[in-house]
């Protein structure tokens, strides 16, 4: 209860008299209000009956009062003072109860409410309290790389417009940060705005970074105090790119190849594990002891295989520092003695030679006209099937591209060779004559009658393989006549005449001439007739050894047979001797 208050006083000068020396009534009340929301204050005492009016005011921090706020209990009416900082933000209730919008930092004091009657002043305080929360922290200045083993400024991490100010933490990798002499130094530091009375934090960050760091996310975050309390709010990752020396070189090949041969481009690239990774290097090339400054890559052109050996690179600075590789490069040489066109007569013999010279392990393949060959061929006598197109092909096969080949086009002559065979048809009305020739380049074929020197054109041809062909006519002459055959071809002119009886005069046939394929069986067939032959031979011959030998032996018992038969006679005689003595 408020001390009394004299009816004869004037009442502005009383209530500020009573202000002054009343006491709040009620304990502290706090309001929290976030930073930009609306304050509202109820006024927390009960309204009298006989109630005046009511106020608010608020305390200066040296204690005086600035009233802002005035309502009557019987008009209804709510004066505003005129308190710039509070002009057309206050709001005054039926119940008394004040609201401030667009709360501020300078909102926060101590406001109280006082409700008037005539004799009494009743009072209750309200503390406001107003929170601002921080902007999403930020890591600024970023350091462009760390290097290790290297105390040095990472960067900053800064929140604006906090309140009350807020406190940062560091993280590395999700894990807090602390100050480390030599390894961590951090330095914080708050600045506040004249104006908006908001503060803005920043922490700076040194760090003596290590490899391990490579990828390391790190981030920072700030801890502010909110109307509901305790709040954080964390940054985002920022990766930094650490700088370490390189400890070791490696070389390699570009573009990376199985095998390398004679004549491929080759690039070596030497690399530096370090980061920023090396840019120049020294190249060492076999057989030549100073090296060769390059960039971290070295081009060999059209290589030889001279160039096999082994290839090393290092660091500029530090030459110890050195890998090596070895390069084999591989060839491949084939040289075909004859080789080009070659005109050989038939008969003649031709050594052919295949010679190879490879890196590795070739083979060799032989083709006569598009088919592959059992072995190498070899002529000690050509014959006209001898001819045609040879190649000689060969390859490694463990390495792509490498294949070599020669051919040789074996041309066999040979001058017309003529043989002339008839026979009689079995009806007896014809007689057909065949002119058989051989000789390459293909000759060509005239029939004549000899006497008259008539060509006779009507003629059958078959077809020309491996140098031979041959020339039919069939004619029934009524009387006897001379069929001559002319073969001609740039070596040489051959004729050859054959006599034929009238067509009533029966003669002896002459056989056709055997073909290549019967030939190859006919000979065959001699080879195996001469071999049945020659094993009769040594059975024979096995047979009387084996049968004199028996001989030899029988005729040797025969004398040791007679032997002792005469023994036995002699025998004998002695004992009818003996008898006769006795006798």
């Amino acid at each position: 209860m408020a001390p009394k208050v004299s009816p004869s006083c004037r009442l502005v000068f009383c209530l500020l008299i009573s202000a002054a020396v009343l006491r709040p009534g009620l304990g502290w009340y706090t309001v929290n209000s976030a930073y930009g929301d609306t304050i509202v204050m109820p006024c927390r005492l009960d309204v009298p009956q006989n109630l005046m009016f009511g106020k608010w005011k608020y305390e200066k921090p040296d204690g005086s009062p600035v009233f802002i706020a005035f309502r009557s209990s019987t008009k209804k009416s709510v004066q505003y003072d005129d308190v710039p900082e509070y002009k057309d933000r206050l709001s005054l209730s039926e119940n008394y109860t004040l609201s401030i919008n667009n709360a501020k930092i300078s909102d926060e004091k101590r406001f109280v409410c006082m409700l008037v009657t005539e004799d009494n002043v009743f009072e209750a305080p309200t503390l406001v309290k107003v929170f601002k929360q921080p902007s999403k922290p930020e890591i600024v200045n970023q350091a462009p790389y760390l290097e290790t083993e290297q105390l040095k400024k990472l960067g900053d991490c800064i929140s604006r417009d906090s309140y009350p100010e807020g406190n940062i933490t560091w993280y590395r990798n999700g894990k807090v940060l602390h100050p480390l002499v030599g390894e961590v130094d951090i330095l914080f530091k708050k600045e506040i705005d004249p104006v908006t009375q908001l503060y803005t934090m920043t922490s700076s960050l040194e760090y003596k970074t290590t490899k391990a760091d490579i990828q390391m996310p790190f981030t920072c975050s700030v801890t502010y105090y909110g109307p509901s309390g305790q709040k954080t709010i964390h940054s985002e990752q920022t990766i930094f790119d650490i700088y370490y020396p390189t400890e070791q070189v490696t070389i390699q090949v570009l573009p990376p190849k199985n095998a390398i041969k004679e004549g491929d481009n080759i690039t070596l690239q030497c690399l530096g594990n370090g980061n920023p990774p090396p840019e120049e290097f020294m190249f060492y090339l076999p057989g030549q002891p100073e090296g060769i400054r390059s960039s971290n890559t070295y081009t060999l052109t059209d290589v030889r295989r001279n160039a096999t050996g082994d290839y090393k690179c290092s660091l500029i600075d530090k030459r110890s520092m050195i890998a090596s590789t070895t390069i084999t490069v591989h060839y491949l040489d084939l040289s075909l003695n004859p080789s080009g066109e070659v005109t050989k007569q038939i008969g003649d013999a031709l050594p052919v030679s295949c010679t190879i010279s490879a890196s590795r392990n070739a083979t060799v393949v032989w083709m006569k006209d598009n088919i592959r060959l059992r072995s190498s061929p070899s002529f000690s006598s050509l014959h006209y099937q001898d001819a045609g197109n040879y190649v000689c092909e060969t390859a490694l096969q463990e390495v792509e591209g490498l294949k070599k080949r020669e051919s040789l086009t074996l041309i066999v002559e040979g001058k017309p060779q003529i043989k002339m065979t008839k026979k009689t048809d079995p009806s007896g009305l014809s007689k057909t004559i065949i002119c058989h020739v051989e000789g390459f380049p293909k000759p060509a074929i005239q029939w004549t009658i000899t006497g008259s020197g008539s060509v006779i054109n009507q003629t059958e041809e078959s077809p020309y393989i491996n140098g031979r062909y041959y020339s039919k006519i069939i004619i029934s002459p009524e009387e006897n006549v001379t069929l001559t055959c002319t073969a001609e071809n740039q070596l040489e002119r051959t004729v050859n005449s054959l006599n034929v009886s009238a067509i009533s005069i029966p003669e002896h046939d002459e056989a056709d001439d055997i073909s290549d394929e019967n030939r190859e069986k006919v000979n065959d067939q001699a080879k195996l007739i001469v071999g049945i032959v020659v094993g009769l031979l040594l059975a024979a011959l096995v047979a009387g050894v084996v049968y004199w030998l028996y001989m030899k032996k029988s005729k040797t018992a025969s004398k040791h047979v007679n032997k002792d038969l005469g023994n036995m006679e002699e025998n004998k005689k002695l004992e009818e001797n003996n008898h006769k003595t006795e006798a």
